[in-house]
């Protein structure tokens, strides 16, 4: 043991980063009170940054936080010591359950948690957020703040989650094979969500999105290592590596807006690049197909032009086909006319996007009006294309976006 307090204070870090969600879900797991498996462990990180300083970092820190957390919620006596009692108390079970105790011996039961955070019966909306706070320890405020809600609202609908699992005995299991696909999907979705939050901030300006990014690939990542022959699985960590690898090429040295089809291949990450490109192949071995290996084959198809020096527009066009066809959604549709635009032409491109126009969904959606202005734009219908470039810079938040949608009207009244 080495007792210096420094030491002690980055291993109880290091415990709470990468244990936190392993042990929240062991203990969750045998009630399904999410709550109290986090107040428990809550009160054991208190415990370890209190004693470890003092007495020394344990051999085995994941050990001697589950015996703690175990007790703390077990044990409803332990509440009634005094303070002296209790931390010779803690000591005790510590030593106890540390000595009898293995790393093996402690399941990994974060998959379980997160199909249980994911389940059909929990609101589509706070999954993602459920999944932050029980796997990673995410507070409610920093939830909050991402995902634009105020703390208050936020806390109340995880609290409203949690009581739902506990109440509703919402199984903490891997689904069988015939019902994996809705439920792996649920749990998919919300790494996606939590992933795209972050990735709203391109330059990482903003830390605490940044860190949605971020902590959505090590969800990603951590499916793939409980799940590695789950081709959507690989399919979704790979379109997510395939979007971080372009974040530097995002933004100019001046903060401007660059649209991909103009960004500096020179400034994407190569490595996270091959990492993709072999998750994806791992992937297609399967011969099995789904929504995130085609929009993940979407974004090989564009980082290809590192290579080619060109986009392969077929190729993306015929996979927006096939997307289109799982998915149906009109984000894929739009995507999917801007492709056919740049094979058959803005007349075809804008024709597919004319057909979307009755979805009132897209009224507020910016990419859509974007994408009708340019085409408009390109067909010398300036009028028109100004009033489509007004819609879609009223509502777009990014201001560099929205400098760049303006620079876009100006040339064309020009």
């Amino acid at each position: 043991m080495d007792s210096r307090p420094e030491i002690a204070r980055a291993a109880a870090e290091a415990a709470a980063r990468q244990s936190y969600g392993k042990l929240v879900a062991w203990l969750a797991a045998r009630t399904r009170d999410v709550t109290a498996a986090e107040d428990a462990l809550a009160d054991a990180f208190a415990a370890a940054l209190e004693r470890w300083p003092k007495s020394g970092v344990p051999e085995k820190p994941e050990a001697w936080l589950l015996a703690v957390a175990r007790r703390r919620r077990v044990d409803a006596v332990r509440r009634r010591l005094t303070q002296e009692a209790a931390r010779d108390h803690l000591k005790l079970i510590a030593e106890e359950m540390e000595a009898r105790m293995t790393d093996e011996e402690l399941p990994d039961e974060r998959l379980r948690l997160m199909f249980a955070c994911a389940h059909p019966a929990i609101e589509p909306g706070v999954r993602a957020p459920l999944i932050l706070q029980t796997v990673l320890g995410f507070d409610a405020a920093t939830i909050a703040s991402a995902f634009l809600v105020s703390p208050a609202t936020m806390g109340q609908r995880l609290v409203r989650a949690k009581t739902r699992i506990r109440e509703t005995g919402i199984p903490f299991r891997v689904p069988e094979r015939a019902e994996l696909g809705e439920r792996l999907g649920a749990v998919l979705e919300a790494i996606y969500a939590a992933f795209a939050e972050g990735w709203s901030d391109p330059v990482g300006t903003e830390t605490q999105r940044r860190n949605l990014a971020t902590e959505g690939i090590w969800l990603g990542r951590l499916v793939v290592t409980l799940m590695p022959q789950e081709p959507e699985a690989l399919g979704l960590l790979a379109l997510m590596l395939f979007a971080e690898a372009r974040r530097t090429a995002r933004r100019s040295a001046e903060g401007d807006f660059v649209p991909l089809a103009e960004q500096d291949c020179d400034l994407w990450d190569r490595a996270l690049i091959d990492e993709a490109e072999a998750l994806l192949s791992h992937a297609a071995m399967s011969g099995v197909v789904g929504r995130y290996q085609l929009e993940a084959a979407v974004q090989s198809a564009h980082a290809a032009r590192r290579l080619t020096g060109r986009t392969d527009w077929p190729a993306i066009r015929a996979l927006y086909d096939a997307l289109f066809s799982i998915v149906g959604s009109p984000v894929v549709a739009i995507n999917r006319a801007v492709a056919l635009a740049e094979t058959e032409g803005a007349v075809a491109g804008l024709a597919a996007l004319y057909v979307l126009g009755d979805d009132k969904r897209l009224n507020e959606y910016q990419p859509y009006w974007a994408a009708r202005a340019g085409l408009l734009a390109r067909l010398g219908q300036a009028p028109q294309a100004t009033e489509a470039y007004d819609r879609a810079i009223g509502l777009e938040r990014d201001p560099a976006v929205r400098r760049f949608l303006q620079g876009k009207r100006a040339a064309l009244r020009n």
